[in-house]
């Protein structure tokens, strides 16, 4: 009788890897219910008023500002939305959209475009994205992760002298912090506070040229 093959040992980074991928699977469907679920007739009943909704909200209206393709005033929105979360954040408690915003009604063709915004942007999210230095989300930090969100949105709220695609770089620092924070991934959000900077640096030289073009501009009228 001829001896039966002695059965291959599944390897233990291959489980793990599998276990790791099912639970990140998970979080992102519970997520995506409850973002789903809370979808309300306006804009104060969608956005929410916990900090994890309002987070989620935020990293996903500042991704089309990634691509130069945005509705004119979006940014603005955007930015302003931002500081009211970094506010929030600061002071420990969210803060509540205007009533005049907050009462803002969705149409159902909006509504629909945001759940399948949702189920894309989660699912992508979750591939970059773990559970990693979670000291950087936790409550100590809680203050610095407000200020550089703030920062943030202010360098995409504060408008510039010179046309350019000035959006993007706040609002890949606002995405990165935003979702960051959400899944607890300190390196996404040491990420966004490295872009934060670079955003800033990036307005304030734009300030910087605007002026001299215009100084120089005038010079050359003037004479």
């Amino acid at each position: 009788m001829l001896p039966q093959p002695t059965p291959q040992q599944p390897d233990p980074s291959v489980q793990s890897l599998v276990r790791q991928t099912a639970k990140r699977r998970s979080q992102m469907d519970r997520i995506a219910s409850a973002h789903l679920g809370a979808l309300g007739n306006t804009l104060g009943e969608t956005v929410g008023q916990g900090p994890r909704q309002q987070l989620v909200w935020l990293g996903l209206l500042a991704m089309p500002l990634l691509f130069p393709i945005a509705l004119p005033g979006m940014a603005s929105v955007v930015g302003t939305f931002c500081l009211l979360v970094a506010l929030g954040l600061c002071k420990g408690r969210p803060v509540q959209l205007p009533a005049w915003l907050a009462k803002r009604t969705l149409s159902v063709r909006a509504k629909t475009m945001l759940a399948r915004m949702i189920h894309r942007v989660l699912f992508f999210v979750a591939r970059m994205g773990q559970p990693r230095m979670i000291s950087l989300s936790r409550q100590p930090a809680r203050g610095l992760n407000g200020f550089m969100l703030g920062v943030a949105g202010l360098t995409m709220v504060v408008p510039v002298p010179v046309v350019t695609f000035d959006n993007v770089l706040p609002a890949l620092a606002i995405t990165l912090i935003s979702w960051g924070l959400r899944l607890r991934d300190g390196r996404m959000i040491l990420a966004g506070y490295g872009v934060t900077v670079m955003a800033l640096i990036s307005v304030m030289l734009l300030w910087w040229g605007g002026t001299v073009a215009a100084t120089n501009l005038i010079r050359w009228a003037s004479s």
